[in-house]
């Protein structure tokens, strides 16, 4: 019989690594609902939860349901012309692959429905197991791996894809909502609310609470923090507690964000170049590329709608190529100036990274829902398979870039 573990009302005091700034402090005792910043720059470096960790369990279980629902039935359903058809979560990227595209549907697959599961997955069995008297060890790395899959987990980006292919649609053909859909709905929610709500830290506590820091703080000038679990060491080579690799700063940061940065750029030229979708009406084709799309919306007076589209699929990642080049230069200028405002910069660049994909998911389903012949046909275009690689080219970039080297570089002018 599993041992009942009671969480403390409080957490104990850490030492600390800021990500943002590589500032080296301790975390105060929190309670409950408390969240503790950076004392140099605003990253935030815990937040203590309110909730039990079988509330979280029982969370996560209900979002694997949910997300089996979703991945078993339909979505949506079109009509037009005295034919119909249905599109649940796979019919994009079957049409993909019909349409010489299975790179971009393997892209659509992993990141709705792989990496969500995954991610599930893991935290339940981790969850579940963190309360015996001795977790195993072999916990460490299927929760490492659970948070790797974290922003590869794209839930919440599908639901406003969808949302844009049912608008855009409106217009076409008669759309019908089915059991898939609700069930995408409540498992976005689900999948908000868990992440708001699960103490990370704290899991890994439960897990190994790691060396006494008072070894660390001792001597601070051998002391790693793991980029995985967080912990503080004076180990040179990998976290006792997670066995990541350790290192004082990411190996080569700067070349290789660099080399992502402008492989991203290159490919954002015939992103916008090349048609990302083409609408065959009645024998006739209308290419559409990422901003003619945003002119058909404003033509049809959706204005909120082209906004999202022009802010996910234009200026998103604009802003993540520009934001990460200012940042690159910054660094290797050693400029002192804006430090804590290049740092939110970062964390708003790693943020919104993921919701350039939104024009890839609508443009996944439309293609699969909007098959009527010579009546009407929408196909995915090339500019799609150009668009995804900047996107994930960009998140790759902002995981590779490290901002502790903007203050390393400063402080050292």
């Amino acid at each position: 019989m599993m041992p009942h573990a009671v969480e403390p009302l409080t957490t104990v005091p850490q030492l600390r690594e800021c990500p943002g700034c590589g500032l080296f402090q301790t975390v105060p005792a929190l309670s409950p609902g408390m969240t503790a910043h950076c004392v140099r720059c605003p990253t935030t470096l815990r937040h203590v939860s309110r909730h039990q960790p079988q509330h979280l369990i029982a969370l996560a279980l209900a979002a694997l349901i949910l997300l089996i629902i979703m991945c078993s039935t339909q979505l949506m359903s079109v009509q037009k012309a005295g034919i119909s058809h249905v599109a649940g979560l796979f019919s994009g990227p079957k049409e993909l692959v019909h349409r010489n595209m299975a790179p971009l549907a393997a892209v659509v697959v992993f990141v709705t429905v792989v990496a969500p599961f995954v991610r599930l997955l893991c935290t339940i069995y981790v969850l579940v197991r963190s309360h015996e008297g001795h977790p195993p060890r072999h916990l460490r790395r299927v929760y490492a791996l659970a948070e790797e899959m974290r922003p590869w987990s794209m839930i919440d980006v599908f639901v406003f894809g969808v949302f844009v292919a049912f608008t855009k649609l409106g217009d076409l053909v008669t759309i019908g909502v089915l059991n898939g859909l609700y069930a995408l709905l409540a498992l976005t929610f689900i999948l908000v609310w868990i992440d708001w709500a699960l103490d990370r830290e704290a899991v890994w506590e439960r897990l190994d609470p790691g060396d006494d820091p008072e070894e660390a703080r001792q001597d601070l000038d051998d002391a790693v923090a793991c980029h995985t679990c967080g912990l503080v060491s004076t180990h040179p080579a990998h976290c006792p507690r997670c066995g990541g690799a350790l290192h004082a700063r990411k190996p080569n940061s700067i070349a290789r964000t660099w080399a992502l940065v402008i492989s991203a750029a290159i490919m954002y030229v015939p992103a916008n170049y090349y048609p990302v979708l083409t609408v065959e009406q009645l024998g006739a084709g209308v290419p559409s590329t990422i901003i003619g799309g945003v002119e058909e919306l404003l033509s049809s007076r959706l204005y909120p709608l082209a906004a999202l589209v022009f802010f996910a699929s234009i200026a998103v990642p604009m802003l993540k190529l520009v934001g990460l080049s200012v940042m690159l230069v910054a660094t290797q200028t050693g400029r002192v100036g804006w430090l804590r405002d290049r740092t939110r910069l970062y964390h708003l660049v790693r943020f919104i990274g993921r919701w350039s994909m939104i024009d890839i998911f609508m443009e996944s389903l439309l293609g699969a829902l909007v098959v009527f012949g010579s009546v009407i046909t929408i196909q995915p275009g090339v500019g799609a398979l150009a668009f995804c690689a900047v996107v994930i080219m960009t998140m790759f970039a902002a995981e590779t870039f490290d901002p502790r080297l903007m203050w390393d570089e400063a402080n050292a002018v």
